[in-house]
């Protein structure tokens, strides 16, 4: 009973340690490149555009470091499912109705389907390669200059915002800010895949699942604190960028980090039919808001409601 408890504790301090860690990592490192003459542009699509992914990036090859290749997919892909369901769905009822920009998420979406068709096809042979995990990272750079191109003026608008909410310190103290937070990220990663060792031992049920329904849940508060922040702001195309930029990123180099250090097989037969839900759900999502062009409560409770359903997976996987 005392593991048990002690287990979820570490879950639940690992969650908040990343959630903080990452948004400081992020900041520091932001504010510092900016100080050092780096184009807007350049710090956006590589620091800021994957800076709510460090937790799931840190996760993918501390998980592949100790063997547990399951914990790194299912926190990825069921990261994907949240932030694209539930985070989504959440943010019209938090802070009310807004505008999307139909041709904008259809690009986006797009990326996002085809990366997770790619994630498909490696998953159903049930290991990976390090080619496979090769092309999937470096398939990023590919994805990153469309997103750029499509939603250039929110990544400005973006890194702008952190310069104008930030206090000019010296150049030590944010390397110095900048390391710590990337350490607290790595803490927080560790504290998160231990715990799901122990958890799983201790309930009998599978990583890839407690790393499906829980861990990415705490994976992806920093994607729902930042997108709360941009709407409430009536920075729209900021949220959408980061929503939908976060997941293709989880697709790709979260999911293909590790596996590009420490290749190895993976339950396929609990992967592919998330997977395959998943691509589904983002179908249906990215369908919706192009039809609809905004984002109001009935369209947020209908991609809640996705995210729920998938809990029925439980029953076909347990």
């Amino acid at each position: 009973m005392y593991e048990i408890i002690f287990a979820i504790i570490i879950l639940i301090v690992g969650m908040f340690l990343i959630f903080f860690s990452s948004n400081i990592a992020v900041k520091h490192s932001a504010i510092l490149a900016s100080a050092l003459g780096i184009s807007p542009l350049i710090i956006g699509i590589s620091l800021v555009s994957i800076g709510t992914d460090l937790p799931e990036i840190f996760n993918s090859i501390i998980s592949s470091s100790l063997g547990h290749a399951d914990i790194n997919v299912g926190d990825s892909v069921g990261s994907i499912l949240t932030q694209i369901t539930l985070v989504f769905g959440l943010l019209p009822i938090i802070c009310g109705s807004f505008k999307i920009d139909r041709k904008e998420i259809i690009i986006l979406g797009a990326c996002q389907i085809l990366a997770l068709i790619v994630i498909y096809a490696i998953l159903e042979k049930g290991y990976f390669t390090y080619l496979n995990a090769i092309i999937l990272v470096g398939s990023l750079v590919i994805y990153l200059i469309i997103i750029s191109s499509v939603t250039k003026e929110s990544i400005l608008e973006r890194v702008d915002l952190i310069e104008k909410t930030s206090t000019p310190k010296s150049k030590p103290f944010h390397i110095l800010i900048a390391f710590l937070g990337f350490i607290g990220v790595a803490i927080g990663a560790y504290c998160i895949v231990q715990s799901i060792i122990t958890l799983s031992s201790l309930f009998h049920v599978h990583e890839y699942i407690i790393s499906f329904f829980i861990a990415s849940i705490g994976t992806s508060l920093p994607e729902l604190a930042v997108d709360v922040n941009a709407i409430r702001q009536k920075h729209y195309k900021i949220a959408i960028g980061d929503i939908v930029g976060s997941c293709i990123v989880d697709a790709t180099l979260s999911i293909g980090i590790g596996q590009v250090f420490f290749p190895q097989a993976i339950s396929a037969e609990l992967a592919v039919p998330t997977v395959l839900y998943t691509i589904f759900a983002s179908f249906i999502v990215f369908i919706i808001v192009a039809v609809k062009k905004k984002m109001d409560k009935k369209a947020g409770i209908a991609f809640i409601i996705l995210y729920l359903v998938s809990y029925l997976l439980l029953f076909i996987l347990i």
